[in-house]
């Protein structure tokens, strides 16, 4: 019988390692107007009918929170967030490493019911932007209405910042925003933004190694 072999862990390698280091989150004043790439976390796209009732249940019950199901919507639970991308799929962001057991029991518990479950982790970058001026540094090169009465915490949307297709969720009043670009465009996006930063003093987060 042939020796089984461990796989050995796999680093999670942000789309940006060749310019900054990845971190798990920002320092949180309010004020700095901060970029960073977050450690790239798991992803999973999931698809199902929403107005059926056992999919929306089971999807849940896995979860630990609600299927978001109105438009550009946002739940999270502990260390899961699902974003809404459309009246049939949603974006699971789970820490990183965790994608993997989640898929496993998604799979179990929608045995049998209409529904999609698939592994979407290096599909997209994760960066994170907050600051006073964040909101500024975003309607420099996005046409979405970024007003607090428009769009709040836990609101998202797909759009286009700078022309490369992006989705935008926000997570507080600081405001603070989290950006998925494809991970082939993230270092044109961050670059973008760091210039249009400039004029607010923004800077990249941690300060690039000399």
């Amino acid at each position: 019988m042939p020796e089984l072999i461990t796989p050995l862990p796999t680093e999670r390698v942000g789309a940006l390692a060749h310019r900054i280091a990845s971190v798990e989150t920002l320092p949180s004043d309010g004020e700095d107007l901060l970029l960073a790439e977050l450690v790239p976390p798991g992803m999973i796209a999931l698809r199902g009918v929403a107005g059926d009732e056992r999919f929306v249940r089971s999807a849940g019950s896995v979860l630990d929170c609600v299927l978001p199901l109105g438009a550009n919507t946002v739940t999270s639970a502990q260390a899961v967030t699902v974003l809404w991308l459309g009246p049939d799929e949603w974006l699971i962001v789970t820490a990183p490493g965790a994608e993997t057991a989640m898929i496993a029991r998604l799979r179990t518990a929608l045995d049998g019911v209409f529904s999609a479950v698939v592994d979407v982790t290096g599909n997209r970058a994760r960066l994170r932007l907050s600051g006073a001026r964040a909101r500024d540094v975003l309607a420099k090169g996005m046409s979405l209405d970024l007003h607090p009465r428009a769009f709040k915490p836990g609101r998202c949307a797909q759009s286009t910042l700078a022309r490369a297709g992006v989705l935008l969720h926000q997570l507080d009043e600081a405001p603070t925003y989290d950006l998925y670009p494809r991970r082939s465009f993230a270092t044109y996006v961050h670059a973008w933004l760091l210039d249009a930063m400039t004029e607010y003093g923004g800077r990249a987060y941690p300060a690039p190694a000399a």
